[in-house]
């Protein structure tokens, strides 16, 4: 199954076992299904429980967090994830607020934000903006991947007594999803962490010596895995790779144990580099675990500025695989000096 698929399931799934789920969003009625069908089907099978609505992400989630604090479950899918800017104020002055000045009344509502490049769309439909939603108190932020439970993903996020954003890669939609079978991806071995959000950590070799770790998320994900594969085809030298499933609260435990292991640190996201998540992980390492680190934390992101809709151009602006690999061979050549 496509990840888009398997969202779309899980779409089905939890509106058929709960009727106090609504969704919301724009021209996602049948036939269209959305922007990028993931809500085909259900407004023919749910009715009145499936919205399309005028074209304003700020009335969206306002219109939402009203809808829960009466005590329902809505879902509101922002068509292009750079639109969520629009809702920024509903989340950070409504909907995380609500909870703490209103003697804990719960608001359980879900936003779903399709985020990414590499599709050409250009420079207001290819950001990810998932950095600025950090530094806000009391939202749960996720993302996901191909190689995270989508469904379990997605059901833990209604379930949640509070406002959550769910993360979506564009790209991630058409491809398979990669679930770990019997503690392995691929060829990689796996272990996880709890939890409907977990993190994944990858290693190439049985969770043997390894030269570095390789942090990533959502649309990175890929990339990271093409990555640490590469390194151990062409360089013969292993890494572990740590894919995130929620990023607020960040929870980096098996960053720190793998740091632990591997005593260098690479970190990957698709948001430009000045004020990252890759920052943030890097400064909590940083105090966590400065006593494994054998060299600076290396930060690879796409470059600060807007994203060009020409292929050659975008591809240059953002973050890529090979960036991935340069980096862990130098930190690699500092601690040896046998590379590069």
């Amino acid at each position: 199954m496509r990840c888009g698929q398997a969202l779309n399931a899980a779409l089905h799934e939890v509106m058929a076992e709960r009727e106090d789920v609504y969704l919301l969003g724009e021209d996602v009625l049948d036939p269209y299904g959305g922007a990028f069908k993931i809500t085909a089907g259900l407004s023919d099978r749910f009715g009145g429980r499936v919205t399309t609505t005028p074209i304003s992400e700020a009335a969206l989630i306002g219109v939402a967090t009203g809808m829960a604090l009466r005590g329902l479950r809505p879902i509101v899918e922002i068509v292009f994830g750079d639109f969520i800017a629009l809702g920024f104020d509903q989340l950070l002055n409504s909907a995380t607020k609500f909870g703490a000045i209103g003697g804990g009344a719960p608001v359980p509502l879900v936003v779903r934000a399709p985020m990414g490049g590499r599709r050409g769309y250009g420079a207001t439909h290819s950001q990810s903006l998932e950095k600025h939603l950090l530094g806000i108190p009391h939202l749960r932020l996720l993302a996901a991947s191909e190689c995270h439970d989508l469904a379990a993903m997605l059901r833990g996020a209604v379930d949640d007594p509070g406002p959550v954003v769910l993360i979506e890669n564009k790209l991630m939609y058409g491809r398979p999803t990669r679930q770990p079978v019997d503690g392995w991806i691929d060829e990689f071995a796996c272990r996880t962490t709890g939890g409907p959000w977990p993190a994944l950590t990858l290693s190439g070799n049985g969770f043997g010596p390894a030269a570095a770790t390789i942090v990533a998320y959502g649309g990175m994900a890929p990339l990271a895995i093409d990555a640490a594969t590469e390194l151990v085809l062409e360089h013969e030298v292993f890494t572990e790779v740590v894919l995130l499933g929620q990023l607020l609260p960040l929870e980096l435990d098996a960053v720190v144990e793998s740091v632990g292991r591997t005593g260098a640190l690479v970190t990957a996201e698709e948001g430009t580099l000045t004020g990252g998540i890759g920052a943030e992980i890097a400064a909590r390492v940083g105090e966590l675990a400065w006593d494994a680190l054998r060299g600076p934390v290396r930060r690879v992101a796409a470059r600060d500025t807007v994203v060009p809709a020409a292929p050659a151009l975008e591809a240059a602006m953002l973050p890529q695989a090979s960036e991935l690999v340069d980096e862990v061979l130098e930190l690699v050549g500092a601690r040896t000096g046998s590379l590069r």
